[in-house]
């Protein structure tokens, strides 16, 4: 854990008690200040109780005598559509409000460090999609190749719940939009913009603050290195402002999934290699189209973000190489999960809008698609040029019919359910051809996350699997 500096004997509130909530409680207590905590869960209020913390509710005007600041969990909004009450009181009481992510950074360096020879590094990873993978991937290559590496953030562990950084080590942070837009300090030593996709559109007043959200990280976190990925107008403007030079100093690495040219650090996948250029020249390449954990184009734009990152750290091109090859795939995002009869089976339950499901798509061919769930602003219609590569979808959650009407007379099946979608899909389906979960909708009207809709998924391809 990390204790958190800067409010020894004062009272902070803490709302929400989730995986990050209580891990800012715990490193709240940790750094001698008395956290007050509240979620509007019962359940999540009793068992904070129960773990010794003082509760109190943060939407009473009467509970906020001598609090100095109020760490809002990610999920729980500050401004848009509606500030959370306690947000809301915390501003006018004068409190300071924060989150678990600007605490990190106010209390991640200490007097340790002056006497360590190569104090340790964060690298923060945000955008709309591939933002796991690219994390997961940071840490596998650093992993492989030796080097003391810890993941946290939006994937993993929270922020506060990671061990104080060692000499030479290296933090890689995913970090959300949510995290991103109301931390008071962010200092990264890398940062890295994927791409950008309408998402999360309502906490962030529309694409202007949600672009906003992301920039912060850039512009006010200030990192010495940022990898952008540039085939979309946002990160093209991103890396314009934060160029200072077309050299081999340049602070930008430009990553694409198309050729870049210029004086400037460029990293690109262009049909299944790899191209690392600096000055004008190429420095290394190497052929991604056989590595099983990363298929298709939008992976192969993962890795080009996770090489240049690596190769920022001072790795040589042939050890990340070796060490993206065997990278195994991150769950839950286009994964692989089984093979049977010639059929491939593959979990994208993190395909939660129509941008990420494209990805998918464009990856394989052949494809029986289980799409639906609780739907995103334009739904599936973004997708129709992509039905060449479907031979039918099968269409699950509250989405259902609406998206049956996007896709008239293509074929489709209207299941209702995951179990009757893989049922009708593998019944359908012969060598050659993929059965792919990417269902292009938020999961909360079947399963409580796509974590868990993804799991569902994996235990039925399980029991096809071990079936004679």
């Amino acid at each position: 854990m990390i204790p958190v500096r800067g409010y020894q004997d004062r009272k902070v509130g803490v709302l929400g008690l989730g995986r990050s909530g209580m891990a800012t409680a715990h490193a709240l207590r940790a750094g001698g200040a008395e956290p007050i905590c509240w979620d509007d869960s019962p359940d999540r209020r009793a068992e904070a109780e129960a773990d010794g913390f003082a509760i109190a509710d943060l939407t009473k005007d009467a509970s906020w005598s001598g609090i100095a600041a109020l760490i809002v969990s990610p999920g729980i909004p500050h401004l848009y559509p509606t500030p959370h009450p306690a947000v809301t009181l915390a501003q006018s009481h004068g409190a300071v409000v924060d989150n678990d992510v600007g605490l990190f950074f106010r209390s991640f360096a200490t007097e340790e460090w002056d006497m360590m020879e190569n104090p340790p590094r964060v690298v923060a990873v945000t955008g709309s999609n591939g933002k796991s993978t690219v994390t997961a991937l940071i840490h596998h290559i650093l992993k492989e190749t030796g080097r003391m590496v810890q993941m946290g953030g939006n994937i993993g562990r929270g922020v506060l719940s990671l061990d104080p950084g060692e000499d030479g080590e290296v933090f890689v942070l995913e970090l959300s939009s949510y995290q991103i837009e109301l931390a008071r300090a962010l200092t990264p030593d890398i940062g890295v913009f994927t791409n950008l996709s309408p998402d999360h559109l309502d906490r962030h007043g529309g694409m202007g603050g949600y672009f906003a959200a992301k920039r912060r990280l850039f512009a006010e976190g200030g990192p010495s290195r940022a990898v952008i990925g540039v085939d979309q107008p946002e990160g093209r403007f991103l890396a314009a402002q934060l160029r200072e030079r077309e050299s081999d100093g340049d602070p930008v690495i430009r990553i694409s999934n198309g050729k870049l040219t210029g004086d400037g650090w460029h990293v690109f996948a262009r049909k299944g290699w790899l191209a690392e250029w600096r000055r004008g020249r190429q420095v290394a390449s190497f052929d991604m189209r056989d590595f099983r954990g990363l298929p298709g184009a939008h992976n192969h734009q993962n890795a080009c973000a996770a090489y240049a990152v690596c190769r920022s750290l001072g790795l040589n091109p042939r050890d990340v190489e070796a060490a993206i090859s065997r990278f195994p795939g991150l769950r839950h995002r286009c994964q692989i999960v089984g093979e049977k009869n010639g059929v491939r089976f593959v979990n994208d339950s993190k395909a939660t809008n129509a941008d990420a499901a494209e990805q998918a798509l464009r990856a394989f061919s052949n494809i029986h698609w289980i799409a639906g769930g609780v739907a995103k602003e334009g739904g599936i219609a973004p997708l129709l040029p992509l039905l060449d590569r479907v031979k039918k979808t099968y269409l699950i959650g509250e989405a259902a019919e609406a998206f049956a009407a996007t896709l008239r007379d293509t074929p489709h099946e209207i299941c209702g359910t995951m179990v009757a979608a893989v049922d009708a899909a593998q019944k359908a389906a012969i060598p050659g051809d993929v059965i792919l979960l990417a269902p292009a909708c938020a999961s909360f009207d079947q399963f409580t996350s796509f974590e868990a809709r993804g799991e569902a998924f994996e235990a039925l391809v399980a029991n096809i699997l071990a079936a004679k």
